[in-house]
């Protein structure tokens, strides 16, 4: 009688969804469709079958495009080579983006020149690289009284580093540790 198709996947297989959408072939099972040709000129409202026997003389698959349009528009190409185009394209895209990492820094605000300038270089490399910085001191025991030397430490990073780097969050108190966030400048 009536056979049903469910098709269950998860968000890591939200490529299957996209695929199902796309009939090939015998899979197309509407009366008329609009056909265009595979170099993109219109060949009209046709039979299924008669497109689809188009497509075989030609040695090419008939995909339909626009399964909601009335008739459904079905393009006459070589769907393999399509696919692995688009399977390239997405590719090139992932490469070509920056995911933005947080890096962290933590420090004691009794920190040494030296060891201070070392820091302030780590910032500027990660700063570089597009990533934002998370700095956080550590406040132990009663140094929770100074921790106005930590926000000044802080800011004193901050400082040092304004050519570079935007304070996208301020020295703020949180628990035992003050913390401040960096990231790049848009402009930079």
């Amino acid at each position: 009688m009536f056979k049903h198709l469910f098709v269950y996947f998860n968000k890591e297989d939200s490529d299957i969804s996209k695929e199902v959408a796309a009939l090939i072939n015998d899979q197309i099972r509407v009366k008329d469709v609009r056909v265009i040709a595979a170099d993109s000129s219109q060949l009209g409202i046709m039979l299924t079958k008669d497109a689809l026997a188009l497509a075989r003389e030609k040695d090419l698959d008939l995909v339909m495009v626009s399964p909601s349009a009335v008739p459904p528009v079905c393009r006459i190409m070589d769907y393999g080579r399509h696919k692995y185009e688009q399977e390239k394209k997405t590719k090139e895209a992932k490469k070509k983006q920056h995911v933005t990492d947080i890096k962290e820094l933590t420090l004691n605000y009794k920190i040494g020149e030296h060891d201070f300038q070392v820091r302030v270089k780590s910032i500027e490399k990660f700063i570089d690289n597009g990533d934002k910085v998370k700095m956080s001191v550590k406040l132990r025991g009663r140094e929770e009284q100074h921790s106005n030397l930590a926000v000044n430490l802080l800011n004193r990073f901050a400082k040092s580093t304004e050519e570079i780097a935007l304070v996208e969050r301020a020295p703020k108190m949180e628990g035992r540790q003050v913390i401040m966030i960096l990231g790049p400048k848009k402009g930079g």
